[in-house]
């Protein structure tokens, strides 16, 4: 079944603005962020042309929040997720009690030895709710949801960030504040 264009030009903005901006030519700042104008060129020289009506359907999407405009709205970004380096500019945030991670059956021998890891992301993403990290781990299979006991982890020291899309981000989570959500 072939995507529709909405997800196209939202795969194709996480590329380039989270993962590899340089394969298109676009340059992203210290935060992140890209100027409009230039996004769209890069686009449309890369063969993959994105109107702004559709960039702005993007950044407007209801559930997944993935980007933003600045307040001038001449520049945009991923709100989270980035594999390049970039500072977010969040402020460290306390979180709640416990928050989850969506995962599947394959990773979870690793994950309860090692621990929860950004791997090729900045942070690992959490969610304040089953039901989204069920949805994330949904995505290689049967979800596997794990509670993860943040405010334990922030008392240890632990440093919590929440995305302007709600996603809360750290750096790592140890095994030792994780346990199997009842699924």
């Amino acid at each position: 079944m072939a995507q529709s264009r909405p997800v196209r030009v939202s795969k194709f903005l996480a590329k380039h603005l989270r993962h590899d901006p340089g394969a298109i030519g676009l340059r992203l700042d210290k935060q992140g962020w890209a100027r409009v104008d230039e996004l769209l060129r890069c686009a449309a020289r890369a063969g993959f042309p994105i109107t702004k009506a559709e960039l702005d359907d993007a950044v407007a999407e209801p559930v997944k929040r993935r980007y933003s405009y600045s307040e001038n709205g001449q520049k945009v970004r991923a709100v989270q997720g980035h594999s390049v380096p970039v500072d977010l500019r969040y402020e460290p945030k306390t979180p709640p009690a416990v928050l989850y991670h969506g995962t599947h059956p394959g990773a979870l021998s690793d994950i309860f030895r090692d621990g929860l890891a950004a791997m090729s992301r900045r942070h690992v993403h959490l969610s304040a709710d089953v039901e989204t990290a069920r949805k994330v781990g949904a995505r290689r299979g049967k979800p596997i949801i794990l509670t993860v006991h943040a405010a334990q982890l922030a008392t240890d020291g632990g440093i919590f960030y929440q995305a302007d899309n709600g996603v809360w981000l750290t750096d790592q989570v140890p095994a030792e504040y994780l346990q199997l959500a009842e699924q």
